[in-house]
């Protein structure tokens, strides 16, 4: 049918600018860094705040970007939100060309705010799908993801060098070119209007909501499983350089850390269907105490290899999971506000996380980076294991 085969070119095309979007994320997340390295005098602590700037900017944004669809409409946000990107990428560059800290940093905050919007694209998918294809419209989405774990840092790593004289240049030049490309894959989609839903149960107020046990222990999921993964990720370049590895050693860490992160995703929520939310979450937990084993284990490029895959699957586990669980715990007519509460809390933790770690790094090591999120993945680990034996005990046999 003409119609169905529109709707599978338009989700194709929102696969497309979800690539875009998640190979800028793997520029910025595997050079942000070094560049920072390049571009601050002696005191090199202040090297994971562009990576920060971005996460900010992207907390900041997620719940305006959200307001503004709601107004504008789906596609004209998104539109937007890729103007914001490519602006912010030529502020970086010019910000490079000129060897200014500040600029590049608030260049990578806009590039953030237009992620913000950009993280809307996997409930467009499903918009433009509809309900009975919801689960291959997501998988369409994230299979975007999975190819930006190849693109991204590979862009990153080949032209970093395309200009002599100024270093890293060339990725935040292709950013430019990634955004392009974004809106021209937009250009073709389709996307419905937003409808307003009329629900006859009145919501309840925010903090009813969120005191539940289990929105708790969802939101805290979230919030450590994406913090402590940006904490150690942000950190590793950082520390590869430091013990002698090579960038290219750094992008191609990072490349397969980000496969890592998405690749699971196709059998996730298949996963979680058939376990329930706190086992996967408990695994989650479990691969981040692992990864934090092994990155204490040694310094080899496959100690880091092998930290930031298994830190890639403890993200998609924690985050997916408790994402999936919060939905558990309010109405329809609840979900705009708890959703952006959320996203808010996950995204401001996410910044601190990010900006402490390169003060950590460069000023305690890389195993004190790991060690200061055991806890926290060790803590969520024990919370979801009781609760998933609890839950399993309460099942009828």
């Amino acid at each position: 049918m003409a119609t169905s085969s529109r709707v599978k070119l338009s989700i194709l095309f929102m696969a497309g600018a979800q690539a875009m979007l998640n190979s800028t994320t793997s520029i910025l997340i595997s050079s942000a860094s070094l560049v920072a390295l390049l571009l601050l005098g002696e005191d090199k602590s202040l090297a994971t705040v562009p990576v920060t700037a971005v996460v900010t900017g992207t907390a900041l944004a997620t719940i305006p970007a959200s307001y503004f669809m709601k107004k504008q409409g789906r596609k004209p946000g998104f539109l937007f939100g890729i103007t914001l990107g490519i602006c912010g990428a030529a502020l970086a560059a010019y910000s490079i060309y000129i060897h200014n800290f500040i600029g590049f940093t608030l260049g990578a905050m806009l590039i953030g705010t237009s992620t913000a919007f950009g993280n809307y694209y996997r409930f467009a998918a499903v918009d433009v799908a509809g309900p009975q294809n919801r689960s291959k419209a997501v998988s369409y989405v994230m299979a975007g993801g999975l190819i930006a774990g190849f693109i991204g840092p590979q862009i990153a790593s080949h032209s970093k060098d395309l200009f002599i004289q100024y270093q890293y240049l060339g990725p935040y030049l292709a950013i430019i070119g990634l955004g392009l490309l974004a809106i021209f894959f937009i250009s073709f989609v389709k996307i419905p209007n937003l409808k307003e839903e009329s629900h006859a149960e009145p919501a309840r107020p925010l903090f009813e909501i969120i005191k539940q046990p289990t929105a708790i222990v969802a939101i805290a999921s979230a919030m450590i499983g994406y913090a402590g993964m940006s904490f150690v990720m942000t950190a590793t370049p950082i520390a590869m350089i430091g013990c002698g590895l090579t960038a290219a050693d750094s992008f191609n860490v990072i490349s397969w850390h980000v496969v890592a992160m998405f690749g699971p995703s196709f059998f996730t929520g298949s996963l979680i269907s058939r376990f329930g939310e706190f086992h996967i979450i408990f695994v989650g937990a479990l691969l981040g105490i692992l990864c934090v084993v092994v990155a204490l284990s040694g310094l080899l490029i496959s100690h880091f290899w092998l930290a930031l895959v298994l830190l890639g699957v403890s993200w998609n586990f924690m985050f997916i999971g408790g994402t999936t669980l919060l939905t558990t715990t309010y109405k329809p007519s609840e979900a705009s506000k708890v959703q952006g509460f959320n996203d808010f809390l996950v995204f401001g933790t996410v910044a601190t996380a990010s900006l402490s770690a390169g003060i950590l790094q460069t000023q305690f090591g890389w195993d004190v980076v790991n060690l200061s999120v055991l806890p926290f993945f060790a803590a969520i680990a024990v919370v979801t294991l009781f609760k998933g034996m609890k839950r399993t005990q309460a099942m009828p046999g």
